[in-house]
């Protein structure tokens, strides 16, 4: 356990992951949306860590390892009779696919007790996703629990709507979403979950939508047209940047850890967002959810760069 005082916590599941470097073979790295979330915050600058449970074996070892060596703080159970998950990212013309093995994971069997080991003190920001709740029921229950100690405490609750209907029913994942969004003041969801959630494909909608549940700030990611940035008072659409992708599989989390880390640090919702667009243009122009994670003064350069050539 590297229980540092943390400002922005994420909670749910880390992955090993597998990522394919030809038909045949794969190279080992670390994954899990939270998890993802973490590092981004960290290489933006931030203070930040994961709650969560890996299982005792070489994967969570790894992830450990992993994250001390990057500076993420960590409240970690250790599960001596369940495996840490794993997932597979392939390759194609068309892009990349995801496999998964996460079935009675350790993490899926996370429960509310793992809040107790939380420094909440240092909390400012608490970042859970859809996924964290659509793994088990105990951790359904153990995200709303934190979100109940965030709301209680004053803590700003930052809410991915990352949807994976291998793990749950549309109709289920609609129905808790919408009631997250009842208490969460950040709603980050990309534009193709947004379809998918509330069967709409205009953008300014969507955003209006997630607004009516609840949200105060919406931040959505449009993919190759950028990202939307909304409240109850403004919308402002910033367009993407102009790279060649190589892989979108860790784009969306890169988004999410800087511009949480941006908007701490300035309460400027533009200037968050401009940042997060940089560093996930950054991120698609190499392979790996973590290791194509850019750091801050990367960022730094892109935009001076990017605002030169306007």
């Amino acid at each position: 356990m590297n229980s540092m005082a943390c400002e922005i916590l994420c909670l749910g599941e880390p992955l090993g992951e597998f990522s394919q470097l030809e038909p045949d073979r794969f190279r080992f790295g670390y994954g899990g949306d939270v998890a993802n979330v973490a590092v981004a915050a960290v290489r933006a600058g931030a203070k930040a860590g994961i709650v969560t449970r890996l299982g005792q074996d070489w994967v969570g070892d790894a992830l450990v390892d992993f994250w001390q060596a990057e500076g993420v703080g960590s409240v970690v159970e250790a599960d001596p009779s369940a495996s840490t998950g794993l997932y597979f990212i392939r390759y194609n013309q068309f892009g990349h696919s995801f496999d998964y093995l996460r079935a009675g994971s350790a993490a899926s069997r996370m429960d509310p007790s793992l809040l107790k080991e939380v420094d909440w003190d240092a909390v400012k920001i608490l970042h859970v996703s859809a996924i964290s709740q659509a793994i088990s029921r105990s951790a359904l229950e153990t995200v709303a629990r934190a979100i109940s100690i965030a709301t209680e405490r004053g803590i700003v609750i930052s809410y991915d709507t990352n949807l994976r209907l291998k793990l749950w029913s549309l109709e289920e994942a609609r129905k808790s979403v919408i009631n997250t969004l009842s208490t969460a003041n950040v709603a980050l969801p990309s534009l193709d979950d947004a379809k998918l959630l509330f069967g709409q494909d205009d953008p300014v909608a969507l955003v209006d939508k997630f607004l009516e549940f609840g949200a105060d700030i919406v931040a959505m990611t449009l993919g190759a047209d950028g990202v939307l940035v909304a409240t109850a008072k403004m919308k402002h659409h910033l367009p993407a940047h102009e790279v060649d992708v190589l892989d979108a599989s860790g784009a969306g989390d890169c988004f999410d850890g800087y511009f949480l880390t941006r908007y701490l640090e300035c309460n400027d919702l533009l200037s968050a967002a401009r940042f997060a667009n940089a560093a996930s243009a950054l991120t698609v122009m190499r392979r790996g959810a973590v290791s194509a994670i850019p750091f801050r003064a990367d960022v730094t350069r892109f935009l001076e760069r990017a605002n030169r050539n306007d």
